[in-house]
């Protein structure tokens, strides 16, 4: 971790040191051949320079996400640079097709921003100088980096403008997920055949070089699109959950009531839950029948309901409209690990989720 912004830390991964060296090594025949009177120590420090540069322009990338997205009302988790870039996590559901979009399109803006900054910097420079082709190798990385985002694929940013594009006009995030993945699959099978049909139309060889890491990097696109479109399948699944049609059927029974008005209560509603309220209705817990079950007919009038019950955990309540990530995000929070947790309604209680059905339905989603 190098710093914290947008209230999320920021990091540099191990993976991006390996990106320098190559970079680094990769560039300097360039330097090399612009300066020839540089020693090798000097080819070095000014293809490193241009790495930084480099470094600077993702790093206001992922900051430009960053910013946006906690102005859209989510919580920014991390700033990561790495092998591939960068990526920005944050936390929160996108409810609107304009945030998501609104999110992804400010990076490559800002590349293109700066690849502005830059070539206007490079053409105060007077003379085909070192800081004249930083400037200028920063001014057209800047575009490729801006222009190849924008490309409209996940798991670039601009298949993350398509999906909303999809989803504002179809009603459906799922539908925008699956057409901007099969997107990103195209630019992940193009970027590979640019590297290898481009130079023979030129009636070259191919560089295996070039071929080498278009072929990682259309890996790494077709493996972002497909999980991005697992992601969206599961979405429809999660999104689809809502605790009112998961509910079984709950009897009330006010705390005090002896065991035997809980039994008369639940006969001739099947599957019924005995849920034992407070006087003004809160829930309190469930009777486990077991218990129930165990205590002598001739004492089940003079039992309270109360030696029988399973305490439902602090704030576990679930509104009966609850769906999708916050239900999960609910029962997550408050179950603590218990098997039934109670919904409700307008303050009555209506049901009693089951937290091992809501994981089955996942499973079965899955």
């Amino acid at each position: 971790m190098i710093g914290r912004l947008a209230g999320a830390p920021v990091i540099v991964t191990p993976s991006w040191f390996l990106a320098a060296v190559v970079l680094t090594v990769v560039f300097a025949p360039t330097v090399r051949s612009f300066a020839p009177g540089l020693g090798d120590g000097g080819v070095m420090v000014v293809a490193f320079a241009f790495v930084l540069l480099l470094f600077a322009s993702v790093f206001c990338h992922e900051a430009a996400h960053a910013f946006v997205a906690r102005n859209r009302g989510h919580r920014v988790t991390e700033l990561a640079v790495t092998l591939w870039g960068g990526h920005t996590a944050y936390t929160g559901q996108v409810r609107r097709p304009l945030d998501g979009a609104l999110v992804a399109v400010v990076g490559p803006l800002t590349n293109l921003a700066l690849a502005v900054a830059f070539w206007v910097a490079f053409q105060l420079t007077p003379g085909a100088t070192v800081p004249a082709l930083l400037l200028y190798a920063a001014f057209f990385s800047n575009v490729f980096v801006g222009l190849f985002n924008l490309l409209p694929g996940l798991p670039l940013d601009g298949g993350q403008i398509l999906e909303a594009v999809v989803w504002a006009v179809t009603g459906s995030r799922r539908r925008g997920t699956l057409a901007a993945g099969w997107f990103g699959r195209a630019v992940a099978v193009a970027v590979l055949g640019w590297a290898l049909l481009w130079p023979l139309s030129q009636g070259v060889p191919p560089s295996w070089v070039t071929v080498m890491w278009s072929a990682l990097v259309g890996a790494f696109l077709w493996s972002g699109a497909s999980d991005a479109m697992r992601v969206g399948r599961r979405r429809e699944v999660v999104d689809a959950l809502v605790a009112g049609s998961l509910a079984g059927p709950a009897v009330p029974v006010v705390t005090g009531a002896p065991v035997s008005d809980a039994g008369r209560a639940v006969a001739g509603v099947p599957d019924a839950v005995v849920v034992v309220t407070d006087a003004a209705g809160a829930p309190l817990g469930w009777v486990d029948p077991g218990a129930a079950a165990a205590v002598p007919p001739a004492a089940a009038a003079t039992t309270p309901v109360d030696a029988v019950v399973v305490p439902f955990p602090p704030g576990s309540a679930v509104d009966a409209a609850l769906a999708g990530t916050e239900l999960l995000d609910h029962l997550a929070a408050t179950s603590g690990g218990a098997r039934l947790v109670p919904v409700t309604q307008e303050g009555r209680t209506t049901g009693v989720l089951d937290v091992a059905l809501v994981a089955q339905a996942l499973r079965g989603g899955r």
